[in-house]
């Protein structure tokens, strides 16, 4: 699952694809070993950053923003552990909420670490405001590949147990 989703998040970054928050969110919820949870979509990142680096495609590792990216994923992961009642509606939900705290932020870490280095926007409230709306476009197209992964993971799961239940019945 890490190795897939390292490589799918590789060969859709041009179109800025990544099963990423899904993974969190179907860790969170669905795995039972904690650490595991989490190292789902972290090693995922991980593997998939060396690639990057590796393969010249963008840069890998870019700093202390980065870092804090890392510790989204993870918070993404302890909504998860919310997640309890696995349905349409839910899975949904939490994947937008999911898209959504991705999308304040990763936006706020940067302006907060690479703004002042890029210098993109203004270093004040205006700035922040200008650099939210920037960001949209990533949040349109994050709810979307979000949903698409979320259902995909979820539902693959659902399918899974379904099928390992009627045989063992059968």
């Amino acid at each position: 699952m890490i190795v897939a989703a390292a490589f799918s998040r590789l060969i859709l970054y041009p179109f800025n694809y990544s099963p990423i928050i899904g993974m969190a969110l179907f860790g969170g919820s669905v795995i039972s070993n904690k650490k595991l949870a989490f190292a789902l979509p972290l090693l995922a990142m991980f593997l998939s950053d060396v690639l990057f680096e590796a393969f010249s495609i963008a840069p890998g590792f870019w700093g202390w923003g980065q870092l804090l990216h890392y510790g989204i994923y993870a918070l993404i992961t302890v909504m998860g552990f919310g997640l309890k009642r696995i349905n349409v509606l839910n899975v949904a939900g939490f994947s937008i909420a999911a898209s959504i705290v991705f999308f304040l932020l990763s936006n706020s870490v940067f302006f907060m670490t690479d703004n002042p280095i890029y210098h993109l926007y203004p270093s004040n409230a205006a700035g922040y405001v200008d650099c939210l709306i920037g960001g949209l476009p990533f949040l349109a197209k994050s709810l979307l590949t979000d949903l698409a992964y979320s259902s995909l993971l979820f539902g693959g799961y659902y399918l899974m147990e379904k099928r390992s239940f009627s045989k063992a019945t059968a």
